[in-house]
């Protein structure tokens, strides 16, 4: 999502991350011994062998590719999932056989777990958007950036019910090298986009595709929004656009990692 969105969206998701954002200072503590285990008790076998299980570190650079090749296409939404527009985007998506990335923010997703599991039951993937969605992270401190990550890692493991996030988006794109390289070492490869429908702007489905139709050619990664605010355009969008790029031969798939 652009910085240039409207704050409001990012105030309230501030606001639901109280508490969270006051463990910052020892959050390389006791994150690391947080339960990813989908809600079973941490005594457990299972929950243990979750935990302790290795996450293979994937690359820090900021992915725009396609597994796909050059004739690939990533769909990614941002900012769910949200009760009224993941359901319509879900049923879109699997009406059209597509499959898409999904960033979402961490209270988001500890607000909507049955929203998360149906994403992944899917075949949809994961991707971290952080815990309150702040725009100007690359602006704060590494424990900052660092909690916003870590445990938005955790509230979307467990909401998924075990599955992690294969992807970490920076709101507005605020990267920095340190949350690049944190993120890529819990598995999570940085994540860009090449094409922006800026759908958050409400600018008309018939703008939105007419986007997508002239930049395609920019790169593969193509950015939408199922929360944040009123989607309807969002979703007339992409009944439109999916088939579109179908007709155009292109593939659908998913960020290289």
């Amino acid at each position: 999502m652009g910085k240039h969105k409207g704050r409001a969206w990012h105030s309230r998701l501030l606001a639901a991350a109280l508490g969270v954002t006051a463990l910052a200072a020892a959050t390389s503590v006791w994150t690391a011994q947080a339960d990813t285990s989908g809600g079973r008790p941490s005594g457990s076998a299972a929950s243990q062998d979750k935990r302790d299980r290795p996450v293979a570190k994937v690359a820090a650079e900021i992915a725009h590719a396609s597994d796909r090749g050059a004739r690939g296409v990533n769909i990614t939404i941002d900012d769910g999932p949200d009760p009224v527009w993941t359901p319509q985007v879900l049923r879109l998506l699997k009406d059209e056989g597509v499959k898409a990335t999904f960033c979402m923010v961490g209270t988001q997703a500890r607000a909507y777990p049955d929203l998360v599991k149906a994403v992944v039951a899917d075949g949809h993937r994961l991707c971290n958007h952080t815990v309150s969605h702040d725009t100007t992270m690359d602006t704060k401190s590494e424990a900052y950036q660092s909690q916003q990550i870590l445990d938005a890692e955790r509230m979307i493991t467990k909401a998924s019910g075990g599955v992690r996030s294969q992807y970490y988006r920076a709101p507005g794109g605020a990267f920095t090298p340190y949350s690049r390289q944190l993120a890529a070492s819990h598995g999570m490869r940085p994540l860009g986009w090449n094409v922006d429908t800026k759908d958050f702007e409400h600018p008309g489905a018939d703008t939105m595709v007419a986007t997508v139709k002239r930049e395609i050619s920019n790169g593969p990664t193509v950015l939408f929004h199922d929360a944040g605010g009123e989607r309807s355009q969002t979703v007339a969008a992409l009944r439109e656009v999916l088939p579109w790029l179908k007709e155009q031969g292109y593939a659908f798939g998913f960020p290289v990692r």
